[in-house]
């Protein structure tokens, strides 16, 4: 017992001595996806250790979490946790086989990004009121896709629902990438999806802008107007995403990734590669990140429950 204490210092003061696995819980090309993957590269440098990228998709994002929360505590496998995955899904599934409060330890956010409205070119909408009017006129008849059942692209949507007193037809798919390519190719006509997997197709208009959902508008869009603006004060449709390992990892081990995360959001580059997809990069400590959670779970435990949304 004596010697364990001193083999286990000396495991930490060397980490990492091996490869880590980063889990992103969705499909490859959405915009959890894109963050992972920069932050992934970003923080293999300052590590000197590479960082394996693994997509594990399925079930709004709960799969891939589920198996990082069962994952061994020492620091080789990582998750990027999203606002879906930690905050939603609590509520949102009644046998969610984790609890993101009791089986992670919170490391640092590293990025918010704004929810767009988007809708398909052909559709006669050009604005939210004209979308609104139509969906009034038409209860039930436009579809919008999301990323899939309990992903916050569906509950941004059923928010604006709920707002606006319009009713549309929710059509989930696997993941980001699949969602915007059904407004894309005109499979469903609207969308309320992640900034970074619909940046460029909202800026070479293979989709209509019609609105951002958070406070502020985005720099990335400067000229969409707020759904607050047009008419639904209060409205706040956003998602962040944080770096999380499994429960009992060890302190020194929290305390090093999140002083290389600080020291990689603060550069340009990564400001740069953020900004480019429609995102902010962002920081904070291992308890302010925890506190955001519960409120967080909270906040949206509420949403879920007025809406009425049950995924199981």
């Amino acid at each position: 017992m004596v010697m364990s204490f001193p083999l286990l210092a000396n495991s930490q003061s060397n980490y990492p001595d091996k490869p880590i696995r980063l889990i992103v819980a969705f499909p490859a090309g959405g915009s959890t996806d894109i963050i992972g993957r920069v932050v992934a590269q970003k923080l293999s440098e300052r590590l000197g250790q590479s960082i394996v990228v693994e997509n594990r998709g399925g079930a709004g994002g709960t799969i891939g979490t589920d198996i990082a929360s069962k994952a061994a505590p020492d620091g080789y496998t990582l998750t990027l946790g999203t606002t879906s995955t930690m905050a939603v899904a609590p509520s949102a599934y009644s046998k969610l086989g984790y609890d993101p409060i009791k089986n992670f330890a919170p490391i640092s956010l590293v990025a918010v990004t704004p929810y767009l409205l988007v809708v398909n070119p052909g559709l006669r909408a050009n604005t939210l009121a004209e979308l609104v009017a139509l969906a009034k006129s038409q209860p039930g008849k436009l579809n919008y896709s999301s990323a899939g059942n309990g992903s916050t692209t569906q509950l941004a949507m059923e928010m604006l629902n709920d707002a606006a007193g319009i009713s549309t037809t929710h059509i989930p798919y696997k993941g980001n990438a699949e969602a915007d390519f059904a407004v894309v190719s005109n499979q469903v006509q609207v969308l309320f999806g992640s900034m970074p997997a619909l940046l460029q197709n909202a800026k070479t208009d293979k989709v209509r802008a019609i609105a951002v959902g958070t406070a502020k508008r985005s720099p990335a869009l400067p000229n969409v107007a707020t759904v607050a603006e047009l008419g639904y004060p209060g409205f706040e449709a956003a998602l962040w995403l944080g770096l999380f390992a499994p429960s009992g990892t060890p302190r020194p081990i929290i305390d090093r990734l999140n002083k290389e995360i600080f020291a990689i959001v603060g550069t340009d580059d990564f400001k740069s590669a953020m900004e480019k997809n429609g995102a902010d990069a962002v920081h904070n400590t291992p308890e302010q990140f925890a506190n955001l959670v519960k409120i967080e779970v909270g906040k949206y435990g509420s949403i879920v429950k007025k809406l009425g949304i049950k995924l199981d």
